[in-house]
């Protein structure tokens, strides 16, 4: 699927914020990235995430996992995609990533880690480190936006749909925050 269709998507569906925002990785920025304003149009969703799949066809991916809550469903459509399993794992009160319901992972299987956005790769890393606890194989990363700007290198091949190269601010250097912006922290608002 080629960018231009992509962008288009996020732009039709409201999924690129305008304001200040504090991201998950304590930047900020003055654009945002709702995953949830795209995936709740589920035709769209489908389309997106089969072309995110697609990358990853010749790969004997057997089972697809993300990180709860943003990537569920890009991880389950992406699962549906290439016929595999989809499972997630779920923070717990110190925000550490485990596998509940019953999921779990077999020594050398090979796993796919879906998510939905990507900045500094902190919670697609927790991930990561999950799948090799369980002696498992990460062989790759399928991001729907790199808001990196391919930046992120996490010792695993990352293919996004897109980068969108959104400027991020450390808090100190904010220029919205010297503004006196008051700030959102929109995730899963």
């Amino acid at each position: 699927m080629h960018e231009s269709v992509v962008l288009q998507h996020l732009s039709d569906t409201g999924a690129l914020l305008e304001g200040h925002f504090l991201l998950r990785s304590g930047l900020h920025s003055d654009r945002y990235f709702q995953a949830a304003l795209v995936l709740q149009h589920t035709v769209i969703a489908a389309k997106l995430c089969a072309a995110m799949a697609k990358a990853w066809e010749d790969q004997d991916i057997e089972t697809v996992i993300s990180p709860a809550i943003g990537g569920i469903v890009v991880g389950q459509e992406i699962g549906r995609s290439l016929g595999v399993r989809a499972i997630f794992a779920e923070k717990d009160e110190e925000s550490n990533l485990h596998l509940r319901r019953g999921f779990t992972l077999k020594p050398g299987e090979r796993v796919l880690i879906a998510e939905d956005v990507i900045t500094k790769g902190g919670r697609v890393q927790q991930t990561i480190d999950l799948v090799r606890a369980y002696s498992a194989i990460p062989v790759g990363i399928a991001v729907m936006v790199d808001r990196s700007a391919g930046g992120v290198d996490l010792g695993v091949p990352l293919k996004s749909l897109i980068e969108l190269n959104l400027p991020t601010f450390e808090p100190a250097q904010c220029p919205l925050c010297q503004k006196g912006v008051p700030i959102d922290k929109p995730g899963s608002k």
